[in-house]
């Protein structure tokens, strides 16, 4: 019995001692694999009319998407297909932005709520002649 007795006495301890000698765990890092999270390509900008007023535009290229802030109130708005330039608009609204000409308007009165003219270098005066 004493001659078993070492062997698994000795066989535990050497056990025991291997278990210490591991290094400890590593932290574990955790990573948000989240596919869901996309990097929109976002553009926004402020135009200031004639008249001092402020409209702030953001416009999502990725999803196609404009929101107008003017006079405290927000509009959603969709890309429109088959307009000029960057035009976007929902039942009621419809913001537009041709070759610098900023309008936003509510389509069923044809009442425009802000218009902006961008004064660039590029454009050419038109210039009439009086007789």
């Amino acid at each position: 019995m004493k001659t078993l007795l070492q062997p698994l006495l000795l066989g535990l301890f050497a056990l025991s001692l291997a278990a210490c000698k591991n290094s400890p765990k590593e932290a574990e890092i955790l990573t948000d694999t989240n596919d869901s999270v996309t990097h929109d390509d976002i553009v926004k900008n402020v135009y200031t009319d004639n008249n001092g007023e402020k409209i702030e535009v953001s416009i999502n290229h990725t999803q196609n998407t404009a929101v107008v802030h003017l006079d405290g109130k927000t509009y959603d708005l969709q890309k429109s297909d088959g307009f000029p330039d960057y035009t976007a608009s929902n039942a009621e609204y419809q913001y537009s932005n041709i070759r610098g000409n900023i309008t936003f308007l509510k389509k069923n009165y044809d009442m425009v709520l802000f218009s902006y003219k961008e004064n660039g270098k590029d454009k050419s005066a038109t210039k009439m002649a009086s007789y």
